[in-house]
């Protein structure tokens, strides 16, 4: 069954990726305007102050994480098949409800490459004080670590960004639940790995290529501006996203404690403000609910997978305090 399935799936991701690929040129080109301003920026300054380059483009990722969420709204569409993705209103609709999360995201991704990056600099470099048996095996230790940590980061980012635009739960248990799947969905995680390396082999054979230094320049632009990101989204959510989404959605796989949390905060939200977060309060009164189906089972609304009775219950209050504003 395993054998049949994956022909099947592998099939399902080209035709996937072929039928949507005008969509993430246009993806990466919307991300490449503020990838160009951001890395034009930080290289005048890295020129003006001597900053190390290495460093300029790892914090790099601060600035740029928040428009990576555009990337993630529309590839995360693009892998639920929906016939109808809407490229410039899903980019900027992930851009403007997911900045600050991506910010954070950002921040940590940034800090976790930055010491991995030191370590790896510092454990590889010629020192004569591992030159002690001793000091040695610790330097060996000290490089397992550092790949273990990083693969750990590396997977946990698999999800991270996927959970943060589908769905309304707070950071701490998105950090969770994504550290949960990097060892729960090991073999989803290997396929995502899998998909990344031959883009890097078609990237650098794209380089290798080019006989001119100004060849190789101009075609890391154009890479970076027309392909990789957008591709990149897209070859991760491909892998992990639908097997996150079944494990987030079906209730009999989510604590308990998730759910409470969230209805908590969304019946908080609407007790104590005029409008939610995100949420205008003539669209939730506008918005077409079944009350008659499950109230458990998550509905997409105006960017975000929301249970079904909380939906309801805004738009109860909602409508409530309509009436007592007229």
């Amino acid at each position: 069954m395993a054998a049949e399935k994956s022909p099947i799936a592998l099939s399902n991701f080209f035709s996937n990726l072929f039928h949507n690929f005008p969509k993430l040129i246009l993806t990466n080109l919307l991300f490449a305007v503020p990838l160009t301003v951001i890395l034009g920026a930080l290289y005048l300054l890295s020129v003006l102050f001597h900053w190390n380059m290495i460093f300029v483009m790892i914090f790099a990722l601060i600035p740029l994480f928040p428009f990576y969420a555009g990337i993630v709204q529309v590839t995360s569409h693009m892998v639920r098949e929906e016939e109808s993705v809407s490229v410039f209103e899903n980019f900027l609709s992930g851009v403007r409800n997911n900045w600050f999360r991506f910010l954070v995201h950002g921040i940590i991704l940034s800090a976790a490459t930055f010491l991995s990056y030191i370590s790896f600099t510092f454990n590889f470099s010629e020192n004569p004080l591992f030159d002690s048996e001793f000091l040695m095996a610790f330097r060996i230790l000290s490089i397992i670590v550092t790949v273990l940590i990083s693969i750990f980061f590396l997977f946990a980012f698999f999800y991270i960004p996927s959970m943060t635009v589908t769905f309304d739960i707070r950071m701490k248990y998105i950090y969770k639940n994504s550290a949960l799947m990097t060892f729960g969905e090991f073999k989803h995680n290997l396929f995502a790995v899998f998909g990344l390396l031959i883009l890097g082999l078609v990237c650098l054979t794209v380089l290798l290529s080019c006989v001119i230094p100004v060849a190789i320049i101009i075609a890391t632009i154009v890479l970076a501006a027309v392909f990789v990101p957008s591709i990149v989204s897209f070859i991760v959510n491909s892998a992990v996203y639908k097997r996150m989404y079944v494990m987030m959605v079906d209730r009999d796989k989510v604590t308990d404690d998730i759910e409470r949390k969230m209805e908590e905060k969304r019946e908080k939200r609407v007790s104590n403000q005029t409008e939610t977060d995100n949420f205008d309060m003539q669209s939730i009164i506008n918005f077409k609910i079944d009350k008659e189906a499950d109230p458990e089972e998550y509905i997409y609304f105006n960017g975000k997978m929301i249970k079904r009775g909380v939906l309801l219950k805004m738009k109860e209050d909602a409508v409530k305090k309509g009436t007592e504003t007229q």
